[in-house]
């Protein structure tokens, strides 16, 4: 039986259209909270002071094969902010800083991913913290992917980030407080994440 040149084409065309959406099917993450952290330091005169943000989401869709269709989005609770002081908390989410009743979130979104070699890469995309929004590149390094040996079909992977941001870019700042007398104005950021994800 001769086969229409045309059903064949269109197979063919499928088979195409086929693999290039598992190609392009990045995994989804779920994170879990409970092995992930977003920490902070900030120094006061001469003493570093730590800190975490302690409520947070994130949508990560990762595949170092396949940085194409990888993304990143986090949405930090600002009002989670924790120094083990109460009224330093207290103050960092007054308008003199974060002013956490207007602006109750600190987002970023990426918008690509590439790598810079040996498991490292980079987020490139937008940081918005109060009602600044700034192109921003958030570089990470993957520590592994393995097989979890607790729970079938189901892979885990280990992230870590560490940047610094200056505070009076983002207005974390007002009044006397914009001077990096007291507190520097730069902060160090460190991010440790745990996710979890069914294999396809």
């Amino acid at each position: 039986m001769k086969k229409n040149p045309f059903f064949i084409f269109t197979l063919l065309i499928f088979g195409v259209a086929s693999f290039a959406a598992t190609r392009y099917a990045a995994l989804s993450w779920t994170v879990d909270k409970s092995h992930t952290s977003i920490t902070f330091e900030a120094k006061h005169f001469f003493t570093s002071v730590p800190g975490a943000f302690e409520q947070f989401d994130a949508e990560v869709n990762f595949d170092p094969e396949n940085l194409e269709e990888s993304s990143i989005n986090v949405q930090i609770d600002v009002k989670s902010i924790n120094t083990k002081n109460e009224r330093r908390d207290g103050h960092l989410q007054s308008a003199d800083f974060f002013q956490s009743d207007i602006y109750p979130y600190i987002t970023f979104s990426s918008e690509k991913i590439v790598s810079t070699g040996d498991n490292n890469f980079e987020a490139h995309g937008t940081l918005t913290i109060k009602d600044v929004s700034t192109d921003f590149v958030m570089p990470f390094t993957l520590l592994g992917i393995m097989n979890s040996p607790r729970q079938e079909n189901i892979l885990i992977a280990g992230f870590e980030s560490e940047f610094s941001l200056l505070r009076n870019d983002y207005n974390v700042g007002a009044g006397d407080w914009i001077s990096d007398a007291v507190v520097a104005d730069e902060i160090k950021v460190k991010i440790d994440v745990e996710v979890k994800a069914q294999k396809n």
